[in-house]
C-alpha cells in the first residue's frame, strides 16, 4: 500500500489493463530528426519547459523563456541550442546534466494547446560561435544548452483544454498568495514586504536580461 492507502501498480501488464494501449498513431509518431514543421514550431515556441536528472536521482524541471526567435536556435537536423539567460545562479538543470546528460523538452506556443516534445542528451557549452546571434537586450548568453535529439513528437491539446490555461475568463492569479507574499514567507523573510513587493512590481520586468 502507498503511504496514503492506494495500492501500487507493479507490472507493465496491470498498468495497461488499466489505461490501455496507444493506438499504432500515438505508439509510432517517434521521429528522430527534425522536420520542416518543427522548425517552424521552435521559431515561434517562446516558452521552453527543461527535464533533468542527477546522479542521484534528483530531478529539475526549469521553465525557460523569451521572445519568439530567440528561445531556441535549430543547427541541424539533430541538433538544437537554447541560450542561458540571468537568473538565480542555481543552474539546477546544469548541474544535473554535468551528471547525466539525458534530457526532455516541452515547447508551447501561447494559444495553443499542442505542445512539441524532444527527448535527447544535453551539453553545456561556451564560446559557441551562434552565441552572440542569440542575444536579446544587448545580452549575449555566456553559456547554451546543446541538446542532440533522439526523440520528436507531439503531444495533442487535452491537458491545455482541460485546465483552461488559455481561457482568460477560467484565470484566477489572486487564487495563491502574490510572489511578494511567498518570497517574505519561504526565501527571504528578513526583507519587508513593501521592498519585495517594489523588487517583484512593474519593474521587474525590467530586470530580466539585466
Amino acid at each position: 500500500m502507498s503511504r496514503h492507502g492506494g495500492v501500487p501498480v507493479t507490472s507493465v501488464t496491470e498498468l495497461e489493463e488499466l489505461v490501455g494501449r496507444p493506438l499504432a498513431p500515438a505508439r509510432d509518431k517517434t521521429r528522430s530528426s527534425l522536420h520542416e514543421i518543427d522548425r517552424q514550431w521552435l521559431a515561434a515556441s517562446r516558452l521552453c519547459f527543461v527535464a533533468t536528472s542527477g546522479a542521484d536521482g534528483s530531478l529539475d524541471v526549469s521553465p525557460k523563456g523569451d521572445p519568439a526567435g530567440s528561445l531556441v536556435r535549430v543547427l541541424d537536423d539533430r541538433t538544437i541550442a537554447l541560450p542561458e539567460r540571468p537568473g538565480n545562479r542555481r543552474a539546477d538543470g546544469f548541474h544535473n546534466l554535468l551528471a547525466d546528460p539525458h534530457v526532455g523538452l516541452v515547447f508551447v506556443i501561447p494559444g495553443r494547446g499542442d505542445t512539441l516534445r524532444i527527448n535527447g542528451t544535453a551539453t553545456v557549452v561556451r564560446d559557441a560561435p551562434y552565441l552572440a546571434d542569440l542575444q536579446v537586450r544587448r545580452h549575449v548568453p555566456t553559456v547554451a544548452l546543446e541538446v542532440d535529439v533522439h526523440e520528436v513528437f507531439y503531444h495533442c491539446s487535452k491537458a491545455f483544454l482541460r485546465s483552461q490555461a488559455w481561457d482568460a475568463a477560467s484565470w484566477e492569479p489572486d487564487a495563491a498568495p502574490r510572489r511578494a507574499v511567498i518570497s517574505k514567507s519561504l526565501e527571504r523573510p528578513d526583507d519587508a514586504l513593501e521592498t519585495l513587493d517594489d523588487y517583484y512590481g512593474p519593474s521587474y520586468a525590467e530586470k530580466i536580461y539585466g
